[in-house]
């Protein structure tokens, strides 16, 4: 047999149809016994620049591909080879290429990709049924030969695309050719804010499929709360059996059958194996019981109301891109469950259908989102939109199909999304239709559709805590059936560099309005690529002609999946129970806070901490019973006698869990609660000492100045420089903001006026009896405002007390980014403190912040923010110790410690960017301003800026060895 292909039009790239060749959609699932083969693994490669570029003759069998370059499939092939094939490009609403649906530019990088395999041995698709080679994922456009015969081609990058081959395999020396195009009619429907990265990045896989094998089914699982009982319907295709052995259930397809089980939920989520039997194919089951519906206004699963406290998770990994395998998928999923996140919205399209499979075995609530995003259009007014446009409603149906029959079968998934920021148009209604008329089990979500026409629910992204606090109260107006509808911030607290702030502020106001069902931060992951020369390269960095910098480095985790502050601080906002108390009366109060479990998984253990430490522990005895939203008041032990009087003193009580779990070791700690046992003590320095004058020294105890300037140059022979008043920040992501948002961008602001560049003016040195005084003027430039500050120095001999006193002068209008001091130190490393800890805090982020005896070095105090700013501050600290240095803060103070001044941070794009220095700078701040979360969403709430106005702190300052 001789094989012969023919050129052919690259018209298909164009096309705004989905495709050609390809099979229906149909539900994932593996086969028991019907025959798999991974074609992933080391293809050939050749890249053109062109769609047309290149012939088609490599498709035919026998072309000698020797000279070719190899890929990695799955993967992006500009990820690959060094730069050789390309590079990545990163934009968040704008196409890179200019907006003419549905033409794409002529120069369309196309790969060409080519495999050559041999079937199994014991392959039985020769001689029994045939065969369907399966794509799981290919970004933008793919042509597909086999042995030389054209069989289609498809779009939709992010779903799933199969096509009879069973007629064209032979025993060996099987060729796969497949031409990929980086642009298409279809990229305009994936501006879905991400890389922009070409390539075969998921699963190719050839099955087999025998005769009067299962061609689609339609699992159906409901669960009665009011009775306990499930009922179990299996629609199939090809008609057979389905097995329940647990339940012992064994009914033919089709016939409903009714049994008690337990109900599948995030928080419990039990599944049943059974089997679907045909004559040709057996296919295994993991079935869960429940029942999602709109009822009495609000999302209620298996009778109840809700909350979504959870995530949009974009598909990344540092190296690899969107071509995740198993475990990285597994990391995601035990990553939050172990911070309490209890759901997923999957932004901006399906991921990979295991990706279900593991929210299914450890339990979170997802959004399964459609493979749609046209928000470039929003550049024109949207006007050519797609979704508005009859041309383009078959591919916009043959995504949702795509989506809906591939994961249909999935408890965890209890609502579909139609894509995100596509306007609103005919399509989408169209799709919305479908999906209504196709799964009445589940409820359809879209945040561009705010009259709610087309969806079961009100869904906002960013709205800010006033709005929010609004709709919870049904103040927000809208279409009667809005009024009607549960809401939900698919998006907030965006993840962006240092943040998000008020993220407790918001969970406060979905915990006090039933109407309001939780919501989703943006986003999981930072998108940071690999890169030798950054560490991890962003947007812009390969050269990009259009780019939006590190708009794509906002997750909850850095690349190489570390969490961020931001998620150990949501873990602690959303955590699942409640612990507070007054430890001066002696008891606890303990709110179960999960919507399903009571509290039998956990153990609750306290301990009485004395300056930071504990002294005393044991278990506190909570009623494992607990119902979801009840709440116990639980006595707490006498504390230790000896404890009592002379220091700080607390208690911190902890929920761990009992055994190991599914997703978390025993003894993890869930959630946890801190209050007072006694108050702290006011550090106290009587002044004794006096300050003396001997040849250009001031001496006043421990300390000695510069005699001219009153500057402190050491204590208790520590090296001790430059001291001062310190108001510039290294401007966090949130701080700069987004242009299009409403609030001060105060880091702009901040540098107009000139706060990065404080000039400080001497005016007097005062000696006096037992008191040194440097009284100076701090102010910006060309501006005129200034802070007026003084300094005084007492000493008792052995330590030196600081206290300085801020008056402001002139009008000002911003708040500070900081007010303290700062200073360096020539030699410092480890640090030991007794405040907010382990990890940073800010007044808007310390919710996670344990008040604790810590210890850490100057590097690890520092969070690696992809793009350098602010950070690294610890909370509440009343002592630190640090190059020989002391601190007792009068009262508490924010300490920072970091091998290079905020200004050298400021300056930072990458962290390979900062050098460290000789020097390690230290800031003792009595104030801070707080972060919000203006990257995108709203900024700084009122109660967390630090307004100019009078201030007064100190510090006690002594040498102890360190």
């Amino acid at each position: 047999m001789s094989f012969r292909t023919t050129a052919m039009s690259t018209d298909y790239v164009e096309d705004v149809s989905p495709g050609r060749g390809a099979l229906p959609p149909r539900a994932w699932y593996a086969s028991s016994d019907a025959g798999s083969l991974s074609l992933n693994g080391s293809w050939r490669f050749r890249l053109s620049p062109t769609a047309d570029g290149a012939d088609d003759s490599f498709a035919e069998p026998g072309y000698d591909a020797g000279d070719w370059a190899e890929v990695t499939v799955p993967g992006h092939w500009v990820l690959q080879g060094d730069g050789a094939f390309g590079a990545p490009i990163y934009t968040n609403v704008r196409y890179p290429f200019p907006v003419d649906p549905p033409r794409v530019p002529t120069q369309n990088p196309t790969g060409d990709h080519l495999h050559v395999f041999d079937l199994p041995s014991d392959w039985p698709g020769l001689s029994d049924g045939g065969a369907v080679l399966r794509f799981d994922g290919v970004e933008s456009c793919a042509r597909v030969w086999l042995n030389g015969t054209d069989i289609g081609e498809f779009k939709g990058s992010r779903l799933a695309h199969e096509f009879a081959v069973g007629d064209l395999l032979k025993a060996g020396g099987n060729v796969l050719a497949v031409r990929v195009h980086q642009w298409s009619a279809g990229s305009y429907l994936e501006d879905q804010d991400q890389w922009w990265l070409p390539g075969i990045f998921r699963d190719v896989t050839l099955l087999h499929r025998p005769a009067a094998s299962v061609l689609d089914f339609f699992v159906h699982s409901s669960y009665d709360h009011t009775t306990g009982e499930g009922t179990l319907r299996v629609e199939s295709d090809v008609e057979g059996r389905v097995t329940v052995p647990e339940l012992d259930i064994d009914v033919r397809t089709g016939d409903p059958v009714t049994v008690a089980v337990e109900p599948w939920t995030a928080e419990t989520p039990r599944l049943y194996d059974g089997v679907l039997v045909t004559a040709g194919e057996r296919v295994p089951l993991r079935i869960g019981f429940r029942t999602v519906e709109l009822a009495d206004g609000l999302i209620k699963v298996n009778g109840k109301a809700i909350l979504f406290k959870g995530v949009n998770r974009h598909e990344w990994h540092p190296e690899r891109g969107r071509a995740l395998d198993l475990e990285t998928m597994r990391a995601d999923v035990l990553l939050m469950k172990r911070h309490n996140v209890n759901a997923v919205r999957t932004s901006h399209y399906p991921p990979h259908p295991a990706f279900l499979d593991l929210c299914d075995e450890y339990g979170l609530w997802v959004i399964d989102e459609c493979d749609l995003e046209t928000h470039g259009f929003t550049e024109q007014n949207w006007r050519d939109n797609p979704v508005d446009d009859d041309r383009w409603t078959p591919a916009l149906l043959d995504r949702a199909s795509r989506m809906v029959e591939r994961d249909k079968n999935h408890p965890s998934v209890v609502i579909w999304s139609l894509g995100n920021e596509a306007g609103t148009g005919r399509g989408l209604t169209a799709m919305a239709k479908w999906i209504h008329s196709r799964d009445t089990s589940r409820l359809v979500h879209y945040e561009g559709d705010w009259d709610c026409r087309d969806t079961d629910m009100y869904s906002r992204m960013y709205a800010d805590h006033a709005e929010t606090e609004r709709i919870g109260q049904g103040l927000d107006g809208g279409t009667h059936k809005r009024r009607q509808l549960p809401f939900i911030l698919c998006e907030y607290g965006h993840a962006m560099g240092n943040g998000p702030g008020g993220i407790a502020d918001y969970q406060r106001i979905f915990e006090a309005h039933d109407r309001v069902q939780g919501g989703f931060i943006w986003e999981w992951i930072d998108h940071g690529i690999k890169d030798e020369r950054f560490g991890y390269a962003y947007g812009g960095d390969f050269g990009e002609e259009l780019h939006d910098g590190n708009f794509v480095c906002d997750g909850l985790v850095f690349p190489d999946r570390t969490p961020s502050p931001g998620l150990v601080e949501y873990k602690k906002v959303i955590e699942p129970v409640r612990i507070e108390g007054d430890g001066r009366d002696g008891t606890v109060r303990v709110t179960n806070a999960y919507d399903f479990a009571d509290l039998s998984a956990l153990t609750f253990v306290w301990s009485y901490d004395v300056d930071g430490t504990a002294v005393e522990t044991g278990t506190l005895a909570v009623p494992a019973t607990l119902a979801p939203g009840a709440s116990a008041d639980v006595k707490l032990p006498q504390p230790p006698v000896d404890a009592r009087g002379g220091a700080e003193s607390l208690w911190t009580v902890r929920a761990l869990l009992a055994e190991e779990s599914a997703w978390g070791p025993e003894g993890h700690q869930v959630a946890w609660g801190q209050f007072p046992a006694s108050a702290r003590p006011t550090p106290t320095v009587a002044a004794s000492a006096a300050p003396v004058l001997a040849d250009g020294v001031i001496t006043l105890g421990p300390g000695t100045f510069d005699a001219r300037t009153g500057a402190l140059r050491s204590i208790g022979g520590r090296e001790v420089r430059d001291l001062r008043l310190d108001v510039w920040r290294a401007p966090t992501d949130n701080d700069d903001g987004a242009a299009w948002q409403p609030d001060e961008r105060y880091g702009m602001l901040w540098r107009n006026l000139g706060l990065h560049r404080m000039q400080h003016r001497l005016d007097a040195v005062e000696s006096g009896e037992d008191s040194l005084t440097v009284r100076t003027r701090v102010a910006p430039a060309a501006a005129e405002v200034g802070l007026n500050t003084v300094y005084r120095w007492t000493s008792d001999g052995d330590r030196l007390k600081l206290t300085v006193s801020v008056d402001p002068e002139g009008h000002w209008t911003l708040p500070l980014p900081r007010l303290g001091v700062r200073l360096g130190l020539p030699a410092a490393d480890r640090v030991t403190w007794f405040g907010g800890g382990p990890g940073e805090g800010y007044p808007d982020t310390k919710s996670a912040s344990m008040l604790g005896r810590w210890e850490s070095t100057v590097n690890d105090l520092q969070t690696p923010y992809l793009r350098p700013q602010e950070n690294g501050a610890r909370a509440d600290v009343r002592w630190a110790e640090i190059g020989g240095l002391r601190v007792d803060g009068d009262p508490e103070f924010w300490f920072t410690a970091r091998r290079w001044t905020s200004e050298q941070l400021d300056a930072a794009d990458h962290l390979t960017d900062l050098t460290p220095g000789d020097t390690v700078w230290v800031n003792l701040d009595h104030g801070q301003q707080g972060i919000g979360s203006q990257s995108c969403g709203p900024g700084t709430l009122p109660q967390y800026l630090l307004r100019v106005q009078p201030a007064e702190f100190s510090v006690a300052l002594s040498a102890v060895d360190n």
